[in-house]
């Protein structure tokens, strides 16, 4: 009889590896169903939300009581991560942190927490909306 895999048998970076996809393809939509329909406005508007400044500005903001224990662990395990790639335009503290929300939604994501997931992404979403909003 084989293993279940769960999360805690995949690196953090592969969990960010998919959760990048995932947190864009969300963004992606929300876009789209807000009645944007240009493609070059609407990547435009989508770079906003995924750029690592973006995302590690939403995972501090997460982290200030939204996360769960396990998630905020999950994030530092992933931010602290050694990585052999950088963002070009990203400062490491940045992308560490994006990682670290990446790594968090890839793991709602294969862990099939739908329910979490919808709440994780769509308080991101809403804490850089409402960021670039001021």
């Amino acid at each position: 009889m084989e293993k279940e895999k769960t999360t805690t048998d995949i690196k953090t970076g592969t969990l960010a590896f998919i959760g990048d996809a995932v947190y864009e393809l969300f963004v992606r939509k929300m876009l789209v169903e807000s009645g944007e329909h240009d493609p070059e406005k609407l990547h435009i508007e989508a770079v906003k939300y995924v750029r690592a400044e973006s995302q590690a500005y939403a995972i501090k903001k997460l982290m200030e009581g939204f996360l769960s224990e396990d998630e905020v662990e999950l994030v530092k395990k992933a931010r602290n991560h050694k990585m052999a790639n950088r963002s070009r335009s990203a400062g490491m503290v940045d992308y560490k942190l994006a990682t670290g929300l990446e790594a968090l939604v890839g793991s709602l994501y294969m862990n099939g927490n739908e329910a979490r997931l919808l709440e994780v992404v769509g308080e991101a979403i809403r804490v850089v909306k409402s960021k670039s909003e001021k």
